[in-house]
């Protein structure tokens, strides 16, 4: 059945700049906390922030099954898992009060002044609480990349990465929304040449270009779901930077993978895009060869064409776009990555959120991470002011922007934009 809000001749009585992430069309979902200190359930349309808590207390949302403080919480989890269950998630993605076709709220200046709020007044908060965390290695390019660094290009790939999603359990408590700063981590390396470790700050912070997506409730445990049904549970997507300390990775990860080089942070988009408004970008991924095995088999189109891009702005500097990349790209789909977390009986819950991993394309420019794109440092990038990166300087920002466009409609996720800081001193 078609998504009425998918329609691209649909506009809204507010105003929405033409190359605008948040059209009518998108509708997402997040936690702000308004220029009256008041934390709230919104989502957005162009630079205008909407309090769905404030709508619900004003009755916008009747004969729709709601709790009576469904938008009045601090996360969106008991939405997402009732929504789900209620089918209220297709409901408040088409409001009908938005519409340029309907004066009940534009009319109202009264209603108007408390519902709509300039996107600056408010401050974005994670808009879940994410009880865990996994992340995927699903990239054939990333993992040949890195495969050729750590080995050699002949046995670049492990023999089991073709036939399994790859994936490592993460940190869900070092999760933070964008605007929030990072802290460059403190761990063990082994420099060049030695026999023995260090302890100091991480020389190699990397980021890494990813897409998260969120889940409802999935499974029981014990429960595992089939694969032509796991895209029924993703509520949506967000941009993701899985920071990295290389040097501290590299001497850590043997025998059992990552560890404090990837938990110290990880930063995401405040604004969750439905699977809805995404719908209109759907694409086929890369063939799979060899086939998958048949739990994880499935036809069609089972990814999405959203375009990538990673900036990093030198404190006092312009942006320097670094790389440009497409979710498309990635080998294993989410649907096989929900299915392959799954396949074990390992529940998932709501709020729960997936890991892409690394997103990169095939040709340097659309690498998605400063290991590869400076060839682990051997190629350093050149700046707009003259300087070099091998990898993240203190008081760089790095910026991942992302975005689908089709038949003049803009579907875009916003950006996660997080400034690297020096170690973390106690007073």
């Amino acid at each position: 059945m078609p998504i009425t809000a998918n329609n691209p001749k649909r506009k809204s009585w507010l105003d929405v700049e033409k190359d605008s992430d948040f059209p009518i069309q998108n509708i997402p979902f997040g936690v702000f906390i308004t220029k009256d200190d008041v934390i709230t359930i919104g989502t957005r349309i162009g630079d205008y922030a909407i309090d769905l808590g404030a709508l619900q207390q004003l009755n916008y949302f009747e004969g729709i099954e709601l709790t009576d403080d469904m938008f009045m919480q601090d996360t969106l989890n008991d939405f997402i898992s009732d929504g789900k269950k209620h089918g209220d998630w297709f409901e408040i993605e088409s409001p009908i009060f938005l519409d340029s076709t309907n004066p009940e709220l534009r009319d109202n200046k009264e209603h108007r002044e408390i519902v709509v709020c300039k996107i600056e007044d408010v401050e974005m908060q994670l808009p879940v609480l994410i009880g865990d965390y996994t992340d995927f290695y699903s990239s054939k390019e990333h993992a040949t990349n890195v495969g050729k660094m750590l080995s050699d290009a002949e046995n670049a790939l492990m023999p089991n990465w073709l036939h399994i999603p790859i994936g490592y359990h993460g940190r869900s408590s070092s999760i933070v929304p964008s605007g929030i700063p990072v802290h460059r981590p403190m761990g063990q390396t082994l420099p060049n040449g030695e026999t023995s470790p260090v302890f100091g700050p991480s020389r190699s912070i990397d980021f890494e270009l990813e897409m998260g997506f969120i889940t409802t409730d999935v499974n029981i445990m014990g429960e595992n779901i089939p694969v032509h049904e796991a895209e029924d549970y993703i509520f949506g997507m967000v941009l993701l930077n899985d920071w990295s300390a290389r040097d501290m990775q590299k001497w850590e990860y043997i025998p059992l993978g990552p560890f404090l080089a990837k938990n110290f942070a990880t930063s995401i988009s405040p604004w969750i895009v439905t699977m809805d408004a995404l719908e209109p970008f759907r694409t086929k991924g890369p063939k799979q060869d060899p086939n998958p095995l048949p739990y994880l088999q499935q036809k069609g189109k089972h990814t999405f064409d959203i375009n990538l891009e990673v900036s990093i702005e030198p404190e006092n500097g312009e942006p320097n776009v670094v790389t440009k990349s497409n979710f498309k790209y990635m080998y294993w789909s989410m649907s096989q990555q929900l299915a392959h977390h799954t396949s074990n009986g390992c529940r998932v819950n709501s709020g729960d959120m997936m890991g892409s991993g690394t997103i990169s394309g095939a040709t340097p420019n659309s690498f998605g991470s400063m290991l590869e794109l400076t060839w682990g440092g051997k190629n350093p990038i050149k700046m707009n002011d003259g300087t070099e990166r091998k990898f993240i300087n203190d008081n760089d920002t790095v910026i991942i922007k992302g975005f689908c466009k089709k038949n003049d409609v803009r579907i875009g996720f916003g950006e996660v934009s997080n400034k690297l800081l020096p170690p973390f001193v106690r007073k």
